[in-house]
This record gives structure tokens, sequence and C-alpha cells, in this order.
């Protein structure tokens, strides 16, 4: 009887002990601040972190390692990241972008980039390199409409996109023309 009894005792305490590490990691996850979260997403985003699938959407960064043990964190409630692969003659399909798989076709080049919201403010003037997958990569406010105009090499791209719990994270409809 008292064998039962330390064994149930035992049993009880590991189980105890493995929720408390599965409520510790949610929390931790949870936790993470927006520059943590901007960090973790660009180290995918650039091939730094080694995992199998790792892809955003409009409120999560979901990530998949080797083992396929799945992992989500929350993205900032402020901010609402895009991801923009410029094209000349090659894209891809694609609503939710996968920071380890999309590939765009001009990797590494430079484009000047301007967004403005739907008053006129320019929320992004500068010149961007897109990374080695070909995509640019940024954090813009959430909830709201923007102008985008894209050049490079003489062409130019425009589009309007929002930051919308509905929208998606990828964009490879803009064609250099």
């Amino acid at each position: 009887m008292k064998i039962n009894r330390l064994l149930v005792a035992l049993t009880t305490t590991l189980l105890l002990t493995a929720c408390g590490e599965d409520v510790a990691q949610t929390q931790k996850q949870q936790e993470m601040d927006s520059q943590s979260i901007k960090d973790l997403v660009y180290d995918y985003s650039a091939g730094n972190i080694e995992v199998e699938t790792a892809s955003i959407t409009s409120e999560y960064l979901i990530v998949k390692n080797t083992n396929q043990e799945e992992r989500t964190y929350d993205l900032p409630e402020d901010e609402f990241f895009i991801s923009i692969a410029p094209y000349i003659d090659k894209t891809h399909p694609c609503t939710t972008h996968n920071l380890t798989s999309c590939q765009g076709e001009l990797a590494n080049e430079t484009f000047d980039v301007v967004i403005e919201d739907s008053t006129g403010n320019v929320i992004v003037e500068e010149s961007i390199v897109s990374g080695k997958n070909g995509f640019l990569d940024m954090w813009l406010p959430r909830d709201k409409e923007y102008q985008v105009r894209i050049k490079y090499d003489g062409k130019i791209a425009e589009s309007n996109l929002s930051t919308f719990k509905t929208d998606g994270t990828c964009v490879t409809t803009m064609q250099l023309l």
C-alpha cells in the first residue's frame, strides 16, 4: 500500500513538473518583447537559425523545428510584418510568408522604397537591400492602408496594401515595369 501511494505521489510530482515547464515555456514565448520577436523573425529570414519551417501570419510567428515540434510566438500588437518580393519576370503566388522557403527573383539587390499611409504621411522612404531570398522585410503600423512604390534599375512597381488582421504577409504581385 505504501509503495502504491509512493508511486502515485511520484507520478503526480512528475506530471506537475512537466506541466509547469510547459506553462513556463508558454509564458516565456508570450513575454518576448517586440524587439526580440523582430530579431527572431530576422534571424529566420536571413537563415541564421536552422529550422524546418518558419511562417508568419498577421498575428503569429509559427516555427517548426527539424523534429517537427511547433512553437508559436505572438507578434507585436501595434506592428504588422510584411515581406515584398518585387520581380521582373518570375514570381509565385503567396499569402502567408514562409521565412525559410519563399524565394523571390531579385536577391541581394538595392531598391528605393516609398510607403505612404492613406493620409499621405511617409512611413518608409529609404533604399533597402533585399535578402538572399529576394524579399524586402518590413514592419508597418497595423490596421492601416498604404501606397507602396518601389524603384529598381529604372523600373517601378506600385501597389496598395493594408495591414489588417485578415491581410497576408507575403506580397509577390509587384512587377517592376
